[in-house]
């Protein structure tokens, strides 16, 4: 069980500093331990890739950020909230990080609008009409115009995960986190998601993506970091990572797969 200061402790949050703050975070799963340190500031507007090996931990830190995994050890700050405060209201965690997965994880027996406005009206208790005026500009935002009384079945896997994306925007997150989330999609129907995200990063919604599309990651992110065997073993921009990688574990992950 990791120690933390109390919600009543911490200090109140300034935009100047980081948006989410990552300190010496491990997580093991029984004897396993998947984190072993982890360390990462971000600040509010900037779009961060983390990318790596399968079994690196990537996806295993940015559930640790939406507390949906416990830490083991170490601390992680959301607007300088401890996420793993036992007396933090996990609504309100959710309110502030939005997540979009691999799978899409929609309601096959809904509509895509209705797939967006469930959240804020049965969990937030919003509105209704406020919701729906909401989710269908969302749903314009993604491109699915036309697709409101689609049920996911009609969907490409593609219109699905933006429904999805959509789906997360309408809680009104602070930060996004993406996880794989083209991986399960065919070849054809990735670029369409990359767009939305592009698009969200361009607006200076806070985004952190575990990717491992990397044409996306030096075009669309302000920093990379590379995992590897539970612990970063290298971050820098997209520029310098890419052109200049200086780890040699780094240079040989960079040289199979670019």
């Amino acid at each position: 069980m990791a120690t933390a200061p109390t919600a009543d402790a911490a200090p109140a949050w300034t935009p100047d500093q980081p948006i989410v703050s990552v300190r010496d975070v491990h997580k093991s799963f029984g004897g396993f331990e998947v984190l072993k340190g982890v360390s990462m500031d971000v600040k509010k507007g900037e779009a961060i890739c983390i990318i790596g090996p399968s079994g690196s931990g990537k996806s295993t830190l940015i559930r640790c950020i939406n507390a949906l995994v416990e830490v083991t050890k170490g601390s992680i700050l959301v607007e300088g909230q401890e996420v793993n405060d036992p007396k933090l209201d996990q609504l309100a965690l959710r309110r502030k990080v939005g997540m979009v997965f691999q799978q899409y994880n929609l309601f096959p027996h809904k509509t895509a609008l209705q797939n967006v406005m469930m959240a804020p009206i049965n969990v937030l208790k919003q509105d209704k009409r406020e919701v729906e005026e909401r989710a269908r500009k969302l749903i314009a935002k993604v491109r699915l115009t036309g697709k409101e009384n689609s049920y996911p079945g009609e969907l490409s896997g593609g219109q699905q995960q933006r429904v999805a994306i959509a789906r997360s925007l309408c809680m009104r997150p602070d930060v996004m986190l993406f996880d794989e989330v083209t991986a399960a999609l065919d070849p054809e129907t990735v670029k369409e998601v990359l767009v939305t995200i592009r698009e969200l990063a361009e607006e200076g919604m806070t985004c952190i993506l575990v990717t491992h599309e990397m044409k996306f990651a030096r075009d669309v992110a302000d920093h990379i970091y590379f995992t590897d065997k539970g612990v970063i073993v290298e971050h820098a921009p997209p520029a310098e990572f890419f052109d200049n990688a200086k780890d040699e574990r780094t240079k040989t992950f960079l040289g199979q797969i670019l």
